[in-house]
């Protein structure tokens, strides 16, 4: 990929390339208050990936069209270089792109992308604008095997190879043109100044009386302006965002292609499993190297040659990814090699505690070696449990103590007031409530609500029995 753009921008350097972003929809079908260009997939927003990928080419200017929830836009790219222009109200891609004309430059080539397709690749959007190259009108296309929703692509001669002479919307296909597999995928190339022209020619005389960024296929046609269609890498790329069940599709697409590429590059999965892991880390693969794919980390790191590495704490310090260092599941602290010399870049990261939690904040079962966190002040000893349980601020929970919430039949809750203290080897029969600044004493069975303030103490009197013996086994 790298070759390829580098190739485009020496070929440009005179030619200004401006880019502009759609992202002003506003996702009906997200069920979200969030604009659809904000949510995210693989830890970045959908526009987040488009800039990212708009930035390789090294366009003179960057304009995203916003509309519905702009100010949540608008403020997330803060600081990011970007030129914002405004689509209010919503008519359409063709009027989108007409609130981006006033900031393009008079001459050159203006790409066309959109801010919920976020797996567009550089390689790709190179080899489109140089298929331009400033004089073509050039769009990309895939082959869908379900073109359901996309625009057609209509050919001279009903064929693939044919010349393309204009797009039209699925909305406003017949079913002999519905049976079209290949598609727009809403991305072009074309020289500004046609672009400007045909753009203030556009009509909205359509079902849907929209103004349809479609239609200048049909005018660059008519002004016998070359129009050249590229084809995407694969389906995955060209892929938009809709629904949250397409956004978790493309997700899974999106680890599965970052999954193959390591492969390629001699990483061996540990086991097929992580494979369906997100992965957010973007690494680099040395030599020899062996990860299980299961790696959550936002920051980008280069492992070194002969890692194996089984990381799933987001949290793991940058500072312990040295060459060498072996690194166990749910690890985030440091800890010295018994038996060897420090070295460093050696290191074996220690245990961290494991959480199992249940509905709610305070629904935890405990292990060894933790204290729970239900909220501000709140601490529970280990080899506590908690269930079904409301928990005030500052209350501490001992060593060895459970609420009983099940009797056999139904569940029943728990209630701790503030500043609450119970002692170890508590038995909290619900439902009970604790009031607040009440104390358990260490041993008791509470089967009864404590009063607020008090000290409640529930066990029996201690008795030692003279003369009693310890049980011994029989011998058969």
């Amino acid at each position: 990929m790298r070759s390829l753009v580098t190739t485009f921008r020496k070929n440009n350097s005179v030619m200004a390339l401006d880019i502009v972003i759609m992202a002003a929809g506003k996702g009906t079908r997200m069920k979200s208050a969030r604009p659809k260009v904000l949510h995210r997939l693989a830890g970045r927003s959908l526009l987040q990936h488009v800039v990212d990928t708009a930035a390789g080419l090294k366009a003179e200017r960057t304009v995203v069209i916003t509309g519905h929830g702009a100010d949540q836009v608008e403020a997330a790219f803060a600081g990011a270089g970007l030129a914002f222009v405004r689509q209010e109200p919503q008519l359409g891609t063709g009027h989108a792109v007409q609130q981006a004309v006033p900031q393009l430059h008079d001459e050159g080539t203006t790409l066309v992308l959109n801010g919920d397709v976020p797996l567009i690749e550089a390689n790709t959007l190179a080899k489109l604008v140089q298929a331009c190259d400033g004089k073509s009108l050039a769009l990309l296309t895939v082959v869908l095997d379900d073109p359901t929703g996309y625009g057609r692509i209509i050919r001279s001669g009903d064929s693939v190879g044919g010349t393309v002479e204009g797009i039209v919307e699925h909305k406003d296909a017949t079913p002999v043109q519905r049976r079209i597999n290949e598609v727009y995928t809403g991305v072009m190339a074309a020289p500004t100044a046609h672009l400007r022209r045909w753009l203030a020619a556009l009509k909205n005389d359509n079902a849907q009386k929209e103004y349809y960024l479609t239609d200048v296929v049909a005018m660059a046609v008519a002004d016998r302006v070359r129009v050249v269609a590229t084809h995407a890498h694969d389906e995955t790329e060209v892929l938009g965002i809709n629904s949250p069940a397409q956004l978790a599709e493309l997700e899974r697409r999106y680890q599965r292609r970052i999954a193959d590429a390591l492969m390629e590059a001699g990483v061996r999965p540990g086991r097929p499993r992580p494979l369906r892991r997100a992965w957010r880390a973007g690494l680099r693969p040395g030599r020899g190297d062996r990860r299980q794919l299961c790696l959550r980390r936002p920051r980008r790191t280069r492992q070194q040659r002969a890692h194996r590495v089984a990381l799933r704490d987001p949290q793991l310090p940058h500072r312990r990814q040295r060459a060498g260092a072996l690194v166990h599941p749910h690890r985030r602290r440091a800890a010295r090699c018994t038996g060897r010399p420090r070295r460093r870049d050696r290191a074996v990261l220690a245990a961290a505690p494991r959480r199992r939690a249940r509905r709610g904040r305070a629904h935890r079962q405990l292990r060894r070696g933790e204290e729970l966190h239900a909220g501000q002040g709140r601490q529970g000893q280990p080899l506590a449990y908690l269930g079904d349980a409301t928990v005030g601020e500052r209350v501490n929970y001992g060593a060895g103590s459970i609420t009983a919430n099940y009797d056999g039949a139904n569940k029943h809750r728990t209630v701790l007031g503030d500043d609450v203290h119970v002692g170890s080897n508590c038995v909290l029969v619900a439902p009970v409530t604790v009031g607040a600044g009440a104390t358990i004493g260490a041993g008791s069975t509470l089967s009864k609500d404590a009063p607020a303030g008090q000290l409640t103490v529930a066990r029996a009197k201690a008795v030692s029995l003279a003369g009693w013996t310890r049980p011994v086994k029989t011998k058969k």
